[in-house]
């Protein structure tokens, strides 16, 4: 055994274990859910048994995960960089973990648009929290003001726009890959001066 798989047998031992004790399981609790003995899952959590495939299957089902996700390792990068475009003042970071979803920080100085027809509506869903100022989200003929700290969730199939009430807002959205995409086709950025977005 190399020292990488000693390393990532260490590693799905006590993920086993923070995952059980994260869901309020005793040993006994979680042997019964995966149909193994108490003393072979605790010997398995403390390295005294040898991991086996078919034990690791039935644990991470019992566990409400996936064999990926319980031997997954963190060998990319941890910290990324963002991508900046300057000429709309959009910082944006991929999320590794699913490349269909991007997050992006924006100041925006503008009001939403009075027009309807200037909204914006295509298939996804967008999250974001408002960093510093008020911005006030359009959806369909709704006004929302969004403060400081608060966050919106929204389909995006409902028209919408993002702009700022009464000053200058900073904004950080998370975009799924459709929302993404509808931005993309659009405007070609996640966001423009006009709508505020």
């Amino acid at each position: 055994m190399t020292q990488e798989d000693g390393d990532l047998d260490s590693l799905v031992r006590k993920r086993i274990r923070a995952l059980r004790v994260a869901q309020g399981w005793s040993l006994e609790e979680l042997a019964g859910r995966a149909n193994l003995s108490q003393s072979s899952l605790s010997r398995i959590e403390n390295g005294r048994r040898r991991l086996a495939l078919d034990q690791l299957v039935i644990l991470a089902r019992a566990l409400d995960t996936t064999l990926d996700q319980l031997v997954e390792t963190a060998d990319d990068d941890v910290i990324t960089s963002p991508m900046i475009d300057s000429a709309h003042g959009l910082m944006r970071w991929p999320v590794k973990g699913d490349p269909g979803m991007t997050v992006v920080r924006q100041r925006m100085t503008q009001p939403p648009p009075e027009n309807p027809a200037r909204m914006r509506a295509h298939p996804g869903r967008e999250w974001l929290v408002v960093l510093s100022g008020t911005a006030v989200l359009m959806l369909g003929h709704r006004r929302f003001r969004v403060e400081t700290h608060q966050a919106a969730e929204f389909p995006t199939m409902l028209p919408h726009a993002i702009g700022t009430a009464g000053g200058p807002c900073e904004i950080l959205g998370i975009f799924d890959r459709d929302a993404r995409r509808g931005h993309q086709r659009e405007g070609g950025d996640l966001g423009t001066r006009d709508t505020g977005e």
